[in-house]
């Protein structure tokens, strides 16, 4: 097993789902077989649309567990790699750091940057590399209101919460607890705390925003924990979703059950009726995901 590096685009030409799959060329196969049943890092190249792009970000920005590799039953000279426990830095990290280099291949031995292996796809990465682009790219610390909360009102030691901040290790990672906490920052950011459905942004006495992060596809389906199968909600909204007597559309139009919303919760929704949508294009709901809950979750 190894570490890997897997290049990856919202625009590139394979058939990727980042979340879950990862398409490439026979070129890589050996080295994304050395990665199965170990971790890899995503990184978005600075070419993210055409050979003059310079979009990218050319940054770190995810992780997750490669699982198996399958042919591509269309194209034999293709493979898809099968991905679990995929989750995304709350920062990006970017490539370099002054003159420091998180891959050290990357580096030439006079400084400057290894661009034949930058071009590569799929990258092998030493095992310290991997942790220090981890711990770079979860960097905020745990809010109070994000701790576990005592009856009468205190809250816990920090060591009761996943340790967030200092270097973070895989079993942390992938504990639903830490998968849980990410998640909620990571769609409460996205939304500014706003509910998508409602517009309404509350926060208590205590600073905490009441907004829920809700999975559009359940983890129970194996949903994964990007903010693309996210949406912020609030309580009330988030039982509506939850129990299908409310949807989306891939137009973002919120779709109202013919099976029981009740009045008064109906008149709490935005009144044209369109989805509150983060400022980031890359953050909003995927289809696939909101196809998903309406096939198996609406009551249409």
């Amino acid at each position: 097993m190894a570490n890997a590096i897997f290049t990856a685009s919202e625009r590139s030409a394979y058939d990727d789902r980042i979340e879950e799959r990862y398409h490439f060329p026979h070129t890589y196969l050996g080295q994304a077989e050395q990665a199965v049943n170990d971790w890899i890092i995503y990184y978005e190249p600075r070419r993210d649309a055409g050979p003059s792009s310079t979009d990218g970000r050319q940054a770190y920005f995810a992780m997750a567990l490669l699982d198996r590799i399958e042919r591509d039953s269309r194209r034999s000279d293709h493979y898809f790699g099968f991905l679990t426990n995929y989750v995304e830095f709350d920062r990006t990290v970017p490539f370099r750091d002054g003159s420091r280099y998180y891959e050290s291949s990357l580096q030439k031995s006079d400084g400057s940057t290894n661009k034949g292996q930058f071009g590569r796809s799929i990258r092998l990465l030493k095992t310290q590399e991997f942790h220090a682009i981890v711990e770079a790219g979860f960097t905020f610390p745990v809010d109070i209101w994000d701790r576990p909360s005592l009856a009468d009102g205190a809250h816990e030691t920090i060591q009761d919460v996943p340790e967030y901040v200092v270097r973070p290790t895989v079993d942390q990672v992938s504990s639903r607890k830490f998968r849980d906490l990410v998640f909620r920052r990571h769609v409460r950011q996205a939304y500014r705390n706003r509910c998508a459905l409602t517009g309404l942004c509350l926060i208590n006495g205590g600073g905490r925003p009441e907004v829920q992060a809700a999975h559009i596809r359940s983890v129970e389906a194996d949903g994964p924990d990007t903010v693309r199968n996210g949406l912020a909600l609030t309580g009330t909204a988030h039982w509506l979703f939850d129990r299908g007597l409310i949807a989306i559309g891939d137009d973002f139009r919120i779709l109202t059950s013919p099976h029981g919303v009740p009045d008064d919760l109906d008149r709490l929704l935005v009144a044209d009726r369109k989805l509150i949508l983060p400022a980031s294009f890359a953050q909003r709901p995927h289809s696939i995901y909101l196809r998903w809950h309406r096939e198996n979750v609406f009551k249409s």
